[in-house]
């Protein structure tokens, strides 16, 4: 954001013209409602935000902040102040540059006499790096629940950055809406009342999920790697329209995407984009932490995505039966894309540019879960009764598993088992490269530990996928272990987890991945203990990923 500094002055009472009266009158008074946060680190930069809350929104106000190293050593400390107002809905983000390599900070601001609460962030280590502690986040519906394990996040010893890998808010309404059967969902229904698609919406959205005190606790702990998923925007977007959106009565999609984005970078820790890259390309970027990683994040939802293939809508039925083989071939079209030739390319130049410079690890971070999920036979697989506790409709969608399951198909359409020849791609870059990628994945509302194979069976990756923060999962619904029956009928999945709340912890060193699947007690009161659900290691193996052993 560009400062008019002589405007920041006179805004703070500063400038040497501003006149004592003005110097001297009564401020129409600010608040910080929303916490503050910090993001993208590198080794010398990261971004610092917050939002200041007007008494009236219609006037800039002047800001100042300060950034001051943990270790009180001498040097290091910046400060600096700017102007803010309605057209970035008051909301801050300073990207400092200048700071050193590997070091801790405490930030804050202060707006018209009033001080924000204090952050502590981090840029990464440059050279050599003994470990590194993850987080990764996803899919936080607000009505579902309670925010525990961003609390859970915010109380851990030690974590160097968190990753939210998408669905970080949810676009639905009110009544009758997704998760508003929620215990909860009366004291937490969203704002404003209805799905949102307008500038004023988006903000509303984000303002209320950024008023969660366990999330700003997690924000104000350690700076965030944000991506985007489908919600941010609608229910399973993708480059030109979504499944939630319906242009007769909500608009032009490109209108409407171009809105959410804008929000989003307002309200988040995303440093904004370089010169000539729109807002959606700008979210794929990179991230080295010393000799140990290269962190890279994904965007498969709105540059290049085709439009999600649907067992409902697009399966061809020949005398009364499912045509697979036809499905098949849909699928198996190599111009459907989930991502551009471009990200492609550059997926590949940074896998191979962090294994050539000898790093242990390749962290990706994708929106949607990569393994090759099959569906369960609910005749088979399910245990008797398991579908009892489904309405009518649910209990038909599910029966409808039974010959797409016997024929081995995917589960998520949604998720890279719907664009598979995309997917072999990106393994085929990757084994080129050399590299020992580690997938870390949202959406899926559940917890999983797969090893990742190409079409030849060669183990190419591993991949663990957070479960929600709040929003419901398989396991909640069927009341049974369905996670079980993924990881029966799924050659890639390791482990499956459909009920538990919570994320999973990375803890990365040169000679071992240890992931920790975290899950909180309830998200249907305040008070909630935190356990690992499992944990599982995976070492390095020649060029590649050895395979996940539990710990």
């Amino acid at each position: 954001m560009r400062i008019d500094r002589r405007k920041a002055l006179t805004l703070l009472g500063l400038g040497a013209a501003t006149p004592a009266t003005a110097q001297t009158a009564k401020p129409l008074g600010v608040t910080f409602q929303h916490g503050v946060a910090s993001g993208d680190p590198t080794q010398d930069r990261v971004v610092l935000w917050t939002r200041i809350t007007p008494e009236s929104p219609h006037r800039d106000i002047a800001y100042a902040w300060s950034l001051n190293p943990v270790d009180r050593r001498a040097g290091g400390a910046r400060k600096g102040s700017g102007v803010t107002g309605p057209d970035r809905d008051f909301t801050v983000k300073v990207d400092v540059g200048g700071l050193d390599a590997g070091r801790a900070y405490t930030f804050a601001f202060t707006a018209e006499g009033v001080t924000s609460p204090t952050g502590r962030t981090r840029t990464l280590p440059d050279g050599p790096t003994r470990d590194a502690v993850i987080a990764t986040t996803s899919c936080a519906l607000y009505p579902n629940g309670y925010f525990n394990a961003y609390q859970a996040i915010a109380d851990l010893p030690r974590v160097d950055v968190v990753l939210a890998l998408g669905d970080y808010i949810y676009e639905y309404g009110g009544a009758g809406t997704y998760g508003m059967d929620s215990p909860v969902a009366g004291e937490r229904p969203h704002d404003p009342p209805h799905e949102i698609v307008t500038l004023a919406d988006y903000r509303r959205r984000h303002a209320q999920y950024k008023s969660d005190p366990a999330l700003q606790a997690a924000h104000a702990k350690a700076p965030w790697i944000v991506a985007w998923d489908d919600h941010e925007t609608c229910n399973n977007s993708f480059s030109t329209g979504g499944q939630n959106h319906q242009p007769d009565t909500e608009g032009d999609w490109t209108a409407r995407k171009a809105t959410a984005l804008k929000a989003y970078y307002e309200w988040m820790p995303i440093r904004e984009p370089a010169a000539g890259q729109s807002l959606a390309e700008a979210s794929a970027r990179s991230f080295r932490i010393g000799d140990l990683a290269q962190v890279i994040m994904l965007e498969t939802r709105l540059t290049a995505r085709d439009s999600q293939l649907s067992y409902d809508t697009d399966l061809p039925v020949v005398d009364g039966r499912p045509d697979i083989d036809a499905f098949r071939r849909k699928l198996a079209d190599p111009s459907r894309r989930i991502m551009s030739a471009g990200q492609e390319a550059w997926l590949g130049e940074h896998l191979a540019r962090s294994a050539a410079a000898g790093h242990a690890w390749q962290v990706i971070g994708s929106g949607v879960v990569m393994g090759r999920l099959i569906l369960p036979d609910p005749d088979t697989d399910f245990p008797p009764g398991a579908l009892d506790n489904l309405d009518e409709g649910g209990k038909r969608r599910v029966r409808r598993w039974g010959p797409l399951a016997r024929a081995g198909m995917p589960y998520g359409l949604d998720m890279w088992d719907g664009y598979p020849v995309d997917r072999e791609r990106v393994y085929e870059i990757a084994t080129r490269a050399g590299a020992r990628p580690v997938v870390v994945s949202g959406d899926s509302h559940a917890f999983w530990a797969n090893e990742l194979s190409d079409a030849s069976g060669k183990r190419v990756a591993v991949e663990f996928g957070t479960t929600g923060v709040t929003s419901p999962g398989g396991g909640d619904a069927l009341k049974f272990d369905i996670g079980g029956a993924f990881a029966k009928v799924s050659p890639e999945v390791v482990f499956c987890d459909q009920a538990a709340k919570g994320f999973v912890l990375l803890t990365l060193s040169h000679d071992r991945l240890k992931a920790e699947l975290m899950a909180v007690s309830t998200i249907h009161a305040k008070a909630f203990t935190t356990r690992a659900v499992k944990t599982f290691e995976a070492r390095p193996d020649g060029k590649g990923v050895s395979a996940l052993k539990e710990v």
